[in-house]
């Protein structure tokens, strides 16, 4: 074995950057201050299970049992954990008690990103991906069904606790009353545990329904799949919702959105992307599955992380509309944002869809066709696509480890600090 940890893999190597960085650079202040009393210490460094799940992230790893699997396994992962071996649980645990603080790593690898000049915010572009929930759509249920099933596995239930009762006689008659025999059999119990939950999701779709549209929370997960009618929320509460309205057993916050040509249960997790080097300069995650409540928030966000206002955003269609660009008149931004899909054929312009009593969407669809190819619009593609490309394909990242919609949204911003913490590794070799 080599006489330092240092020589278990070559200078210049990942695993240098990213322990040297979690040790040197970052602060850990939120996450050690949690630490408070000399005794009860951890058995591992905090650092060093940050710099850990840095490093498996980067790498693809992001399993618990994956990540303590390669401390024992993997010489470049013994070089970022100096040789510990903190169990899964220990991962896990540390992942999911941290999860604020590692979430805010997301603004300190960016600023270092802006202070070794790879963002120029000469042009940014924003786009969102669909990422499927720790749970299977299969697992969701309409309203109408809950209410069918509800009175179904209730008069089930009933009919096995009678049947199990006239048992319960027979036995003491057979056997005395000595004998308990009233255990819940594993085959009544199953049933019981479902019709609990779908009384509690049943639940919650009625309380959201009686709350009304202006009761939600508008950082929290919106309306349930369902509870809108062609994207519009009833105007006054309901006594009940939509018999199509749905919600999941397994991660109630997720929602059942298209993806692929088909549907998943899932989130929408957007960023926006500097088009110098493809670093992140803003991200968040919601269950909307549509992006156009997006582009403000992301456009804003940047503006703080950075203390920079953007020059120019660039977005697909389902970031147009006419608020969106009043929105972006008042920050002073230059937009390019495809009002629908823009035709090339010059010789007919009125061929373009109809935007009647919208002239910024109309003057924008006019704009983008008149460039042409040489428009700024070109650029979206070619800028935040392969983002997407290298989370989702070459780094396998599809589908969420946790549930509910706030430890979500820390997986997504360590997956967008990830990103560009590679990005910065590159710049430095």
């Amino acid at each position: 074995m080599p006489s330092s940890l240092h020589d278990f893999v070559p200078p210049g190597h990942l695993a240098h950057f990213v322990r040297d960085t979690v040790r040197e650079v970052l602060d850990l202040s939120a996450i050690f201050r949690s630490y408070k009393s000399a005794q009860g210490q951890p058995p591992y460094h905090p650092g060093m299970l940050v710099a850990l799940l840095l490093y498996g992230y980067s790498r693809g790893v992001y399993s618990s049992r994956q990540l303590a699997r390669a401390c024992e396994e993997r010489v470049d992962v013994m070089a970022v954990t100096g040789l510990n071996r903190p169990d899964f649980r220990t991962i896990s645990d540390f992942r999911k008690r941290h999860l604020v603080a590692l979430s805010d790593l997301f603004v300190q690898v960016l600023r270092l990103c802006q202070a070794a000049g790879l963002v120029k915010l000469g042009h940014v572009a924003v786009d969102g991906t669909k990422l499927r929930a720790s749970a299977s759509k299969h697992k969701a249920m309409s309203y109408l069904h809950m209410v069918q099933q509800e009175a179904k596995l209730a008069a089930d239930v009933q009919s096995w606790l009678e049947q199990a009762a006239a048992a319960d006689a027979a036995e003491d008659t057979q056997h005395g009353t000595d004998r308990r025999g009233d255990e819940t059999p594993d085959w009544m119990a199953d049933k019981q545990r479902r019709l609990a939950r779908i009384r509690a999701a049943k639940a919650q779709l009625e309380a959201e329904a009686k709350a009304g549209p202006d009761a939600s929370d508008p950082d929290g997960p919106g309306p349930s799949s369902g509870m809108q009618e062609r994207g519009n929320r009833p105007v006054v509460p309901a006594d009940t919702p939509p018999d199509k309205a749905q919600r999941n057993f397994t991660d109630g916050d997720s929602r059942i959105m298209p993806s692929g040509g088909g549907f998943i249960a899932g989130y929408n997790g957007q960023i926006a992307v500097d088009a110098a080097h493809q670093i992140i300069v803003a991200q968040q995650l919601t269950t909307n599955p549509a992006d156009f409540a997006a582009l403000i928030p992301l456009v804003d966000q940047a503006h703080r992380n950075l203390g920079r206002k953007l020059r120019e955003v660039s977005g697909d269609t389902g970031f147009a509309s006419e608020a969106n660009l009043a929105a972006m008149a008042e920050r002073r931004i230059t937009p390019y944002l495809a009002p629908g899909r823009i035709r090339h054929d010059q010789t007919n312009p009125t061929a373009e869809r109809a935007l009647k009593h919208k002239p910024l969407m109309q003057a924008m669809a006019d704009k983008i066709r008149r460039a042409g190819r040489r428009t700024r619009y070109r650029l979206r593609k070619q800028v935040v696509e392969p983002v997407f490309g290298h989370i989702k394909h070459a780094r396998g990242f599809r589908q969420f480890l946790l549930r509910g919609l706030n430890k979500v949204r820390g997986e997504w911003a360590m997956l967008c600090t990830v990103h560009n913490l590679l990005k910065l590794h590159r710049a430095e070799a």
